[in-house]
C-alpha cells in the first residue's frame, strides 16, 4: 500500500512512496502524531540524484524487517532537500557541529518538537568499516528514548541552544573596498592549482561564481593573473571528463584533481552557472573554446532538461542501467575500446580512441573510460571527428538514459534563465532566449501567487506547498533583470521589483542590513536560518545582493542600493578570509566599485539595425555587473530610457555610473571603449 507521499510533487519523494515505510512528508501533522504515539522522529533527508539515497532506500527502506521496525518505533519523516533548503540547512548545521562533517542521505533522530538529539548520514545494513548497522543505530535510539528520556531531553536542548548561539560574526554593513577584493584575489592564488586549474584538491567541484569574480576583477582592474587563472581553469574542465564530450554539459564534480572521472549526475544549476561563465569567458578573450562550450552547454540544457510546461528540470541521474538490469553510476556516458569499434569501424575507433584518451586499462571502472579532449600534438581532422562525435551520440542514445528529476525549482530556473537570455544575445541564437523567456514565463504564471510571493517548486505545471527562500527570490530576480536587457522588455524588470520589495520587507535585518534565508513570516523552524557563503549555488544573500544592486543601478532606487551595500559588509568580512566561499559575493562587490555602470540605448524601434548594433555592443561589454535598457526614445519602457533623445536623429547610447554621464554616442566603438575601460 502506497505511503503519504503518493501525492507530493518531489520526484525524490515519489521515489520513496511505495516503500513499506509508512513515510510521511515534513508536515505539522507528522510532529502531532509523534507527540500523540510518544515516538522519536526519524527525518531522512536528500535528493533524487543523490547515488547514497538510492543504496540506503535499496537496502533499508525497501527492506521489509527493517520497515517494520520503523514503524512501529518511529514516526519517519522524508524530505527532499532542494524542495526543503531550509529544513535541510538547518539541521545539516546541527549534523556538522556535532560530527565534523555531513552529506546526504542526511540521517537525524528528533524529539516531538523536532528538537535533534542523535545524527548521522549513510548508514549500511550491516556493520562496516567501524560504521554501526542502521538496525543497531535504530535500536540504540529507541532504547536511549524508553530508557533514558531526560538524557535525550537534555542533549536535545544543549543542541538548540548551541545553534542559537552560532549566530555568524557579520562584520557590519560596510561593503568592501579595493583593499578587501585585493586580498580575496591573493587568497585565491594561493589555493589555486597551476597544473590542472581550479582551487583545492579532490574532490575537485567547478568554481564558477570564483571565476565570475576572476573576470569582473580582470575587466575592473587589469589583473592579468586573474584572467590567467579564470581560462586555465575553464579550459582544464571544459577539456575533463567533467566536461560531456559528446552531448555537452558538466557534472556536479570531479572525484580527482585532474578533472577525469565525475560524479555523473548533472545539475541544472552548474549548467547554468558554467554556460554564463564560458560566456562571459568568450565576451572577454574571444575563446573559440569558451564560444563552443557555452554553446553546447546551453544546447545541452534545452534539449535534455527542458519540460514540457517550459521551465528547468533539477537534474539528471548519475546512475543508470548498464544494459544488464544493474543500475551502475556512468554507464550511460563511458566507453570501451570494444564499445567504440562496435560503434564506429577499428579505423574510426582507433582516431576516436586517440582523440578522447580511451585507453585499453580504462580511467573509469571495469576497464571502461570517461571521454576526454587530452592536449596532443596531432592534428585531426575536423570533418572526421564531428562524424565520430555524431555517431557515437547516436549510439549512446541507444542506451537505458539516466532519470530525470522533473521537478522545476525557481532558484534555478533563474540562474538558467540569465545564462540563456545572454548566451542567445551573445551568439545570435533567438531560440535560446525564446527557451529563457518562456521558463520566466512558467515562474510568472505557476511560481507566482497574486502577491508576487513565490513558491519553491512546481512539477507537471503544479505549484508545490513549499515558499520559496531567499535564493528564490534573488535569482529569479537575477533572471528577469538579465532578460530584461536582452529583451528590452520592461516588464521583467517590473516583476524583478515585485520579487525584490518582498526581499526587503521580509528577509532583511532591519538593524544590521543581515539577510535571512527564509521570510519573516514562514514556518517556524528550531532557528532561522542564515547562510552567507556560496557553495553550489550563489547563497540567498550574495544572490539578493547582486539582484537588488542591479535593480537599483536600473531604477536608482536608493533604498535598494542602500540595502545592497548593506548586505556586502559579509563580503568584507568574509572575502579576505574565505574567498572559494563566497564568489558571487565577491563579483557583487566587484560591480559596486564599478558603479555598476548604466547604459541606456535608444533608437527608432528595436529591429532598426544600428539600434540593434548598439544594444548589442552595450551587452558585450565587460564592465562588472553594467545594466542595459534599450527601447524606442522617449519610451516609458525603462527608467533609464527618459529624457533619453535620439542623438540627431541616429540611434544613441548613454553612459552613467556613480551619479555622472558620458557624451552619448552613436559610434558602437565608443560605445566599447566606454564600457571596457
Amino acid at each position: 500500500m502506497p505511503n503519504r507521499l503518493a501525492h507530493e510533487t518531489s520526484p525524490y519523494l515519489l521515489q520513496h512512496a511505495d516503500n513499506p515505510v509508512d513515510w510521511w512528508p515534513w508536515s505539522e501533522e507528522a510532529f502531532e502524531e509523534a507527540r500523540r504515539s510518544d515516538r522519536p522522529v526519524l527525518l531522512s533527508v536528500g535528493y533524487s540524484s543523490c547515488h547514497w539515497c538510492h543504496v540506503m532506500a535499496h537496502e533499508s527502506f525497501e527492506d521489509e524487517a527493517t520497515a517494520d521496525f520503523l514503524n512501529a518505533h518511529f514516526v519517519n519523516v522524508k524530505v527532499d532537500r532542494e524542495e526543503r533548503p531550509d529544513v535541510d540547512a538547518v539541521y545539516m548545521e546541527a549534523v556538522q557541529a556535532a560530527t565534523g562533517q555531513g552529506g546526504w542521505p542526511m540521517t537525524v533522530f528528533l524529539t516531538p518538537e523536532a528538537e535533534p538529539f542523535y545524527f548521522g548520514t549513510y548508514f549500511p545494513p550491516a556493520p562496516r568499516h567501524g560504521m554501526p548497522s542502521f538496525r543497531q543505530v535504530l535500536e540504540g535510539v529507541r532504547s536511549a528514548w524508553t530508557d533514558r528520556r531526560d538524557e535525550v531531553a537534555e542533549v536535545a536542548g544543549k543542541i538548540v541552544r548551541d545553534l542559537a548561539g552560532r549566530e555568524i560574526s557579520y562584520g557590519g554593513t560596510e561593503a568592501p573596498g579595493e583593499q578587501e577584493l585585493a586580498q580575496a584575489l591573493l587568497g585565491l592564488t594561493r589555493e589555486y592549482d597551476p597544473q590542472r586549474g581550479g582551487f583545492g584538491g579532490a574532490p575537485k567541484f567547478p568554481p564558477s561564481m570564483v571565476i565570475e569574480f576572476l573576470l569582473r576583477h580582470h575587466a575592473r582592474t587589469g589583473a592579468e593573473g586573474a584572467l590567467q587563472m579564470a581560462q586555465d581553469t575553464c579550459e582544464r574542465m571544459a577539456r575533463g571528463g567533467i566536461y560531456d564530450q559528446l552531448g555537452g554539459g558538466f557534472a556536479r564534480y570531479s572525484v580527482d584533481r585532474d578533472w577525469v572521472v565525475p560524479h555523473f549526475e548533472k545539475m541544472l544549476y552548474d549548467n547554468a552557472l558554467l554556460c554564463r561563465v564560458y560566456a562571459h569567458l568568450w565576451r572577454a578573450t574571444g575563446s573559440d573554446l569558451a564560444r563552443r562550450v557555452a554553446l553546447e552547454t546551453a544546447d545541452f540544457m534545452v534539449r535534455e532538461l527542458r519540460t514540457e510546461q517550459g521551465g528547468f528540470a533539477s537534474a539528471l541521474d548519475a546512475d543508470s542501467d548498464d544494459g544488464t538490469g544493474r543500475h551502475v553510476e556512468g554507464a550511460y556516458y563511458v566507453w570501451t575500446p570494444g564499445q567504440l569499434r562496435d560503434a564506429l569501424g577499428d579505423d574510426d575507433a582507433e582516431l576516436a580512441a586517440r582523440y578522447f584518451g580511451v585507453t585499453e586499462e580504462g580511467t573509469f571502472e571495469e576497464g571502461a573510460s570517461v571521454l576526454q579532449l587530452p592536449q596532443r600534438d596531432e592534428v585531426f581532422e575536423a570533418g572526421r571527428i564531428a562524424s565520430v562525435r555524431q555517431r557515437l551520440l547516436e549510439r549512446r542514445a541507444s542506451r537505458p538514459a539516466p532519470g530525470r528529476d522533473d521537478k522545476v525549482v525557481a532558484a534555478w530556473n533563474g540562474l538558467a534563465i540569465a545564462a540563456l537570455a545572454e548566451t542567445g544575445a551573445y551568439f545570435d541564437r533567438p531560440d535560446l532566449v525564446e527557451a529563457a523567456v518562456g521558463a520566466a514565463d512558467l515562474l510568472v504564471r505557476v511560481h507566482f501567487d497574486d502577491q508576487a510571493r513565490l513558491t519553491r517548486t512546481s512539477k507537471d505545471g503544479r505549484a508545490g506547498a513549499n515558499a520559496g527562500v531567499l535564493e528564490d527570490y534573488g535569482d529569479v530576480a537575477e533572471g528577469f533583470l538579465a532578460l530584461a536587457s536582452v529583451t528590452g522588455e520592461g516588464v521583467w524588470l517590473d516583476f524583478a521589483g515585485f520579487l525584490l520589495d518582498h526581499v526587503l520587507a521580509r528577509f532583511v535585518d532591519e538593524e544590521s542590513g543581515a539577510l535571512y534565508d527564509t521570510a519573516a513570516d514562514a514556518e517556524r523552524l528550531i532557528r532561522r536560518p542564515q547562510d552567507p557563503t556560496d557553495n553550489a549555488v550563489p547563497s540567498g544573500w550574495s544572490a539578493a545582493a547582486g539582484a537588488l544592486l542591479g535593480y537599483a543601478a536600473h531604477t536608482g532606487s536608493e533604498p535598494h542600493r542602500r540595502a545592497a551595500e548593506r548586505a556586502l559588509g559579509v563580503v568584507k568580512a568574509l572575502g579576505p578570509r574565505v574567498p572559494r566561499f563566497i564568489g558571487w559575493g565577491l563579483a557583487v562587490a566587484e560591480a559596486l566599485l564599478d558603479g555598476p555602470r548604466e547604459v541606456a540605448v535608444v533608437g527608432p524601434s528595436l529591429s532598426d539595425e544600428a539600434t540593434k548594433t548598439l544594444h548589442r555592443t552595450a551587452l558585450l561589454g565587460t564592465a562588472p555587473g553594467a545594466v542595459v535598457a534599450v527601447g524606442a526614445a522617449e519610451s516609458d519602457e525603462f527608467p533609464l530610457l527618459a529624457d533619453r533623445p535620439l542623438l540627431q536623429g541616429a540611434p544613441a547610447a548613454y553612459v552613467c555610473r556613480n551619479f555622472t554621464c558620458d557624451a552619448p554616442t552613436t559610434d558602437p566603438e565608443r560605445l566599447r571603449e566606454a564600457l571596457s575601460s
